[in-house]
Order: structure tokens, then C-alpha cells, then sequence
């Protein structure tokens, strides 16, 4: 095996990875031996290292592999409905996020340590702003101001950080996201007509 070719082991590069969240996810990164991670994934230890040569750069695939987040405004936008949009923007987001919340728990956990992680996740969270902001934009009453619909689309991206993160877990979680939106789209509609 050359330094340059990859060695013949099929999905070898897949498993460590699933390997690596899960050990992360149950133990730390800072806790979790490379030894582990190869033992877990079956694969010898120096393969781990031939396809990710520090350990950073194990989360730095596991970004990687947070699922798309970009959504096409006009599938969610009901012009002149800024809470039916609102509706389906967030419905959007949560089918996308639900199918990486340990993966994205973990991230967050290990931002605080790892400038990298918190860069990527940083720019996740800025790439939703926008997409909220494009939508509420498109769908606002006339007269609704620009700066309205910034601090609409923060809002809402924060809100739907933190019930990914932590309120997931509390049984009213969906009907105080119903609320949080009514109450947007409510303060936009007042805010046009002022």
C-alpha cells in the first residue's frame, strides 16, 4: 500500500466514522481512544489513521456528514402567509435535523474544544438565518420592514437551535413552537401596519 492509495477495504472509511460518533456520543472525544474507534469499526488501528491522520479530523468528517440543510424557499413560502410559511419552514427543518440529533448533540457538546467544529456549526446556524430570512421576506404583509424581518429570522433560528438541542426533550415542545410562531408572524403583521 502506497501512501497515496487507499488500502481494499470496503466501507472501512463509513464505519470508522459510525464507530466514532457513537463512541462520542456515549463517552466524549477527549474520552475516546483511537484504539476504540478501530476496535468498534473492526478495522486495525492504523487505518483510522491513514484515513484521518489527527483525531480533530474525525469531527471534522462528522461535520461532514450532518444531512443538507439548505431548503428551497418556494417549497415552504405562502406568498402574503407569513405563519403558514413559517409552518412549513420549521416542519422542514425539523425532518432534517431529526435525522442527525445525536450527531448534531455531539457537535454542540464538542464545540466549546474545538474551534473547528464551532466555525462549522456557526455557519449552519447562519445558513438557516438566511434561509428563515428569505422566507419571511417572501411571505410578509406589505409594509413589514427589513429590520423586522432580521430580527424574525434570528429569532426563530435560535428557537429552533435550542428545541433541537434541549427542549426535544420536553413533552409541549411542538405546541411551544406553534406559539413562538403565531406570535412572529403576529408581531410582522403589526409591525407592517405601524
Amino acid at each position: 500500500m502506497t501512501e497515496t492509495t487507499a488500502p481494499e477495504e470496503p466501507g472501512a472509511r463509513e464505519r470508522i466514522l459510525a464507530a466514532a460518533e457513537e463512541l462520542f456520543a456515549a463517552s466524549g472525544f477527549d474520552a475516546t481512544p483511537t484504539s476504540r474507534i478501530a476496535e468498534r469499526a473492526a478495522v486495525p488501528k492504523g487505518l483510522v489513521h491513514y484515513y484521518f491522520k489527527r483525531k480533530p479530523d474525525l469531527l471534522a468528517a462528522l461535520v461532514e456528514r450532518l444531512p443538507e440543510d439548505r431548503l428551497d424557499p418556494d417549497r415552504v413560502v405562502v406568498r402574503g402567509d407569513v405563519a403558514a410559511s413559517l409552518h412549513r419552514l420549521v416542519d422542514a427543518f425539523d425532518r432534517a435535523l431529526d435525522t442527525s440529533a445525536v450527531l448534531s448533540h455531539l457537535l454542540w457538546r464538542e464545540a466549546d474544544t474545538h474551534p473547528a467544529v464551532l466555525d462549522a456549526l456557526q455557519a449552519r446556524f447562519d445558513r438557516m438565518v438566511g434561509q428563515i430570512r428569505t422566507v419571511v421576506a417572501a411571505a410578509r404583509p406589505d409594509g413589514c420592514p427589513d429590520a423586522d424581518v432580521d430580527c424574525a429570522a434570528q429569532l426563530l433560528a435560535s428557537a429552533v437551535s435550542y428545541r433541537h438541542s434541549v427542549a426535544r426533550h420536553a413533552d409541549d415542545g411542538q405546541e411551544a413552537m406553534h406559539r413562538e410562531l403565531r406570535f412572529l408572524a403576529d408581531a410582522l403583521a403589526a409591525g407592517a401596519g405601524a
